[in-house]
């Protein structure tokens, strides 16, 4: 294929993608299956891969995230981003509309839309294409997070019909309630403690390192508010409609309110409403709807004079704690959940709340029988907040943290620094052991995803299973016609499954290509505390070998960049432990990877050495990722983003402009591709 034809193939299947996702993330309209978009999109992928010139900042493939930002650049906004007075009552409301109406002197129309419980977002376009994402901060200046925000598929990477040369538009990135819970099953799969509550997740999301780990996790954004006028629009709901027809998703609950009764009426459905949405709001927003009269109102130094939120008051109940039961995870830390009297809050019955740790037991003063109080203000779980002391009866007992694990009855220990009790029994602890081994075929460490669905626990409980290394001993003759009994539940009967031939080659075919895996995923599938992906990687890239690794002291440890006093310890601890030696010895029988192939890793020259790259734009001899490959076998190191630390900024053609100031004020080095091969003699 000749780059004419490439150009012209990328551009239709460019355009073609972005419809669909159009219709899809905005419109909720699905025009094709996810397979033949996915076979699409890998097209494109492989055109662009061949012809890297011909990549577009705005193409579909940049979805799935780019390179890792280490530091996120602070952006002065252009326009202030300020944040809204709120309000608790009808008064609050009635007394805004009177402020409003003395100051214009007229009748005055409303919007009225609902508050989304998320993260504020100022979207910049130059000519149509999304250049700049950037936080609220202190409303005059945020954190440039465009990396992460193009991830974010309902937001269009390049807008449709009648935009001009510069625009921006601001909105909320939010968590849907469907893949918030997706994320947190995934946590506690892996021995991970879930995530508190939506808001928090979206907000500490857009600031990860990782835009693939971002892209995974599928927030999402609706656009409310555009800080200069466009397209000649006379009120605040014209202009959104015009922004719809540039491709932003927009939200269909907005009501035109005339006065303050129609204004209460929408409150009050939606006090209700909200329980059936797929997101989390926390109030409704009202809008003067004319600009002009927006313009006259202005602002006051922290918000605008034409708009005011209304807060939905936190729903809660009272009910009775009957008992706390304590949980073991994957890690040993042990969790207090109180079980309490049903209550009806936020359209469901709650049974159980959450309590988090020791130190909230303690600080609630909790007494079994107590009356407590209960929210559920986006947690996983409802959390007890308060307690009607008032009707605690003489005679109650206090509520103590478990001083042993409920598992295994060995005595709970507390770190200094810690609020988290741990079960020490780590290697003969069921529910440890058991979490241990999901973490290892997890999607992330060994991938073996033939053993998902509770197969696991049903090896463990039929004894087949005691430690890791007990997978690959595994065989088709201890697997065929495995069984368990699922208990009955209140919504279903009990069930008996068993492993049928089928399901037993797919564990025994997914158990044998793990072994394929490198040592860095082998090493984060351990399951070691605090070494998660990105450090497993970092200990691998420097010791190379399991034996140089176990041989480590602490202070060679913490010469690491990222390597701490806490990780090292833990580290080390772990490989004193004969049985955690004999796990490895076992694993390496099995064929298991434990150190770095030479081969994988030959570097050709040291002249790099100590020297850390940033590389950006589009290059002529070779791809980005080539450029990588070479800097790292010539042993440099390639770092996501600008920092103090950066030696050089390796500066291709269409490189951000961000970058090159960055650079330039610190005053790194910026080279070019020619310049770079001369470095390492190529």
């Amino acid at each position: 294929m000749t780059e004419i034809e490439a150009k012209n193939k990328i551009a239709a299947l460019s355009d073609e993608l972005r419809e669909y996702n159009y219709n899809y993330y905005v419109l909720s309209r699905s025009l094709i299956s996810d397979y033949d978009f996915d076979l699409k999109l890998k097209e494109l992928e492989q055109l662009e891969n061949e012809f890297p010139g011909l990549r577009q900042p705005d193409s579909p493939t940049q979805r799935v995230g780019g390179e890792p930002t280490k530091d996120f650049l602070s952006v002065e906004h252009k326009y202030p981003m300020l944040s809204l007075s709120n309000s608790y009552s009808e008064q609050d409301i009635r007394d805004f509309d009177q402020r409003v109406r003395k100051i214009v002197g007229k009748e005055v129309e409303y919007v009225c839309e609902l508050k989304y419980d998320g993260v504020a977002i100022g979207l910049r376009y130059e000519k149509g294409i999304l250049v700049q994402a950037v936080t609220r901060g202190d409303g005059n200046q945020g954190d440039d997070v465009t990396n992460n925000v193009k991830t974010i598929k309902s937001i269009p990477l390049k807008l449709r019909g009648n935009y001009p040369g510069e625009l921006e538009i601001r909105g909320e990135i939010f968590f849907p309630l469907k893949d918030f819970e997706r994320i947190n099953k995934e946590r506690l799969e892996n021995g991970e403690q879930a995530f508190a509550n939506p808001r928090n997740s979206a907000s500490g999301t857009l600031k990860m390192q990782d835009p693939k780990e971002v892209a995974h996790r599928k927030l999402d954004c609706f656009l409310y508010y555009f800080p200069i006028t466009y397209n000649n629009a006379e009120t605040h709901y014209d202009a959104m409609q015009y922004a719809a027809s540039l491709g932003f998703k927009i939200s269909k609950n907005m009501a035109l309110c005339r006065n303050i009764d129609e204004i209460l009426e929408f409150i009050n459905d939606w006090e209700e409403g909200r329980h059936h949405l797929p997101y989390e709001i926390d109030g409704i927003v009202i809008k003067v709807n004319q600009l002009k009269m927006q313009q006259q109102l202005g602002f006051t130094a922290k918000s605008p004079r034409w708009a005011i939120a209304y807060k939905f008051k936190a729903e809660r109940a009272e009910t009775i704690l009957i008992s706390v039961g304590f949980q073991v995870g994957r890690t040993g830390a042990v969790t207090p959940v109180a079980n309490l009297k049903p209550v009806q809050l936020a359209g469901t019955i709650v049974k159980r709340a959450s309590l988090h740790n020791a130190d909230i037991i303690e600080n609630l003063d909790l007494h079994y029988r107590d009356f407590v109080y209960v929210e559920k203000g986006g947690e996983i779980i409802p959390k007890i907040v308060g307690i009607n002391k008032s009707k605690r009866k003489p005679d109650a007992d206090k509520v103590e943290f478990a001083p042993v694990c409920p598992e295994c009855r060995s005595s709970l220990v507390r770190s200094e620094g810690e609020s988290a009790f741990y079960c020490p029994n780590q290697d003969n602890c069921p529910p440890q052991i058991k979490g241990k081994l999901e973490h290892f075929i997890s999607r992330k460490a060994m991938n073996i995803d033939s053993l998902g669905e509770g197969k696991v626990e049903m090896l463990y409980d039929n004894g087949l299973l005691s430690n890791v290394a007990d997978l690959y001993k595994l065989d088709y003759d201890s697997l065929i016609g495995l069984e368990k009994i699922i208990p009955a539940t209140e919504e279903k009967k009990e069930k008996k499954v068993s492993l049928q031939d089928k399901s037993v080659r797919n564990i025994l075919n997914g158990i044998e290509n793990s072994k394929k895996l490198g040592f860095e995923k082998v090493l984060f599938a351990l399951g070691i505390r605090h070494i998660g992906e990105t450090v497993a990687k970092k200990l691998v890239a420097h010791f190379k070998s399991i034996e140089k690794l176990k041989n480590a002291s602490i202070e060679q440890l913490t010469e690491l960049e990222d390597i701490g006093d806490k990780i090292a310890i833990s580290l080390n601890e772990w490989f004193k432990d004969p049985k955690h030696q004999a796990i490895i010895e076992e694993l390496k029988k099995s064929g298991l990877n434990f150190e770095v192939h030479e081969q994988d890793n030959i570097a050709k020259t040291n002249n790099l050495e100590g020297k850390s790259f940033v590389v950006s734009g589009v290059f002529g001899q070779f791809s980005r990722n080539e450029i990588k490959r070479l800097i790292e076998e010539n042993g440099g190191k390639n770092i996501g983003s600008i920092s103090a630390k950066t030696n050089y900024l390796l500066a291709g053609e269409k490189m951000g402009p961000a970058k090159l100031a960055k650079a330039e004020k610190l005053g790194i080095s910026i080279i070019s591709e020619e310049e770079f091969m001369k470095m390492i003699d190529y």
